[in-house]
């Protein structure tokens, strides 16, 4: 396993890493008002998470978020270590928009105007995927011959 990034990967390890640093940051700085909007939202997808206190949920995903943007942006993390953690992210989020009522049109997977902001979380899942798999690819290259 590679011990830095390679560095055609930081670009999108930098610019998806200060988005879901930034997040994270704003999740920690919460309200109360924002606590329950957050968890809420989260515990439709995941009944499980109806157990959580909505403050104590938020500043976890808040942190959470912090510690997936840190390892993002840190070029001395793995990549394989960093793509494992933004698609596990990413597949949680995915979750949300496939779960929640209203964020797809019926019988489909096309957003609705609601369900974009969700929708999008899917080029977080493919930067993660594409930095997993090149990882456990290692050197082998495609020929064309």
């Amino acid at each position: 396993m590679s011990i830095l990034a390679r560095p055609h990967q930081m670009p999108v390890r930098i610019v998806t890493g200060a988005f879901i640093l930034n997040s994270g940051l704003g999740k920690l700085r919460n309200t109360e008002e924002m606590a329950d909007g957050i968890h809420g939202t989260a515990a439709t997808a995941y009944p499980f998470l109806k157990e959580w206190e909505p403050q104590k949920f938020t500043r976890t995903l808040g942190t959470a978020e912090v510690a997936i943007g840190a390892t993002l942006l840190l070029p001395f993390v793995p990549s394989l270590l960093a793509g494992t953690a933004l698609t596990g992210f990413a597949s949680g989020l995915l979750g949300l928009y496939l779960k929640i009522p209203g964020m797809r049109e019926e019988g489909s997977l096309r957003p609705t105007q609601q369900g974009l902001p969700l929708a999008k979380d899917s080029w977080m899942l493919g930067i993660g995927l594409s930095l997993v798999l090149e990882a456990l690819g290692g050197k082998r290259r495609c020929r064309t011959d």
